[in-house]
């Protein structure tokens, strides 16, 4: 008896073990939800854009205070080629959090236009982050005054694969100018900034926060002029760019262009991997909007972050994180 009992106990204990041994998951296989776990840390992958440009240096703000406030997160930040890369890469899973313009994610949503075949569901609105603002840039010295001066020119129209290429392509599409009237020198903003001081191109096309920067580095020792698009010209502008509204550079504040000229805005806006878990996404909405003052010593584009603004121009499903702290504060 005694036998056939020490016999089932030692069959228990090494049904026990295996069983023990099978709920175990394999350490080269970690569980996650998308996003990367370290130590106990969930690592969060932003893409921004050029780092000539504002999503970088903005996206890295906004993520420095992420750090330090979201317990058990540490985001980080990737240069990147903007809102058409962007929205393919976080749609498709490669990132988590991304910066484009809301009117790249509309098409990309519906699938419209040159640059998404198809429509693209896999990603959530979090929201309006700034207004971006086309800047098309010559030089006083070159002689072009309109936009419709750019037949024969040569040409940056922005980073293939980002919202400034795209709008820029529109844009000219607005005056009748195809790409075979005119010599196409894209590349980053700070390949523009270059070939305008050098004089290897005539304009170019820059989606950027105002007053931008690497425009006034340009008119340091060229100065600018910036080519409007108003009246009539902005509403050819808006049958093709929908989101498009208009803003005014003001006079003064780039060497060279003294006087108004009326330019398109759109808006940067936050998006995140649809499956991100809803708690996270709230805290990482709460947090952006709750601490612009600190956003904005990291960058000055804080400053234009705004929960009244939040929604304003997003067309594309909010993430349900997102949602829950609007429906909080009442912003619809």
């Amino acid at each position: 008896m005694k036998r056939t009992l020490s016999f089932l106990l030692i069959m228990v204990l090494a049904v026990s073990l295996v069983l023990a041994g099978c709920g175990q998951p394999a350490t080269d296989q970690p569980a996650n939800d998308g996003a990367q776990n370290s130590g106990g840390t969930l690592e969060l992958a932003f893409a921004t854009g050029g780092t000539s440009g504002t999503y970088y240096p903005l996206g890295g703000a906004i993520a420095n205070v992420w750090n330090n406030k979201v317990e058990g997160v540490n985001v980080t930040i990737q240069p990147a080629g903007a809102s058409v890369e962007n929205i393919n890469r976080v749609s498709g899973g490669e990132v988590d959090i991304v910066l484009a313009m809301n009117n790249i994610a509309d098409d990309a949503f519906n699938g419209t236009g040159k640059s998404f075949s198809e429509p693209l569901k896999n990603f959530k609105a979090v929201g309006v982050v700034y207004p971006e603002v086309m800047h098309v840039v010559t030089t006083q010295a070159s002689g072009i005054t309109s936009i419709a001066d750019l037949k024969g020119k040569a040409i940056n129209p922005g980073p293939p694969g980002s919202g400034t290429y795209v709008t820029a392509m529109k844009i000219l599409e607005a005056y009748g100018i195809g790409p075979e009237d005119y010599n196409s020198k894209p590349g980053s903003f700070s390949d523009a900034v270059a070939g305008l001081k050098d004089g290897n191109i005539d304009a170019a096309f820059a989606v950027l926060s105002f007053p931008a920067s690497a425009v006034k580095e340009i008119a340091t020792t060229n100065p600018v002029r910036i080519l409007e698009m108003d009246g009539a010209e902005f509403d050819r502008v808006k049958e093709l760019v929908p989101f498009a509204a208009k803003f005014p550079i003001k006079g003064g504040e780039y060497n060279g262009q003294d006087t108004d000229a009326t330019t398109v805005t759109l808006q940067a806006v936050m998006y995140v991997k649809e499956d991100l878990p809803e708690d996270l996404v709230y805290e990482l909405t709460k947090i952006m909007y709750e601490n612009t003052e600190e956003i904005s010593e990291g960058h000055a584009r804080g400053k234009q972050i705004s929960l009244e603004n939040a929604i304003s121009g997003v067309t594309t499903p909010i993430h349900p994180g997102a949602q829950k702290y609007y429906d909080e504060k009442g912003i619809k």
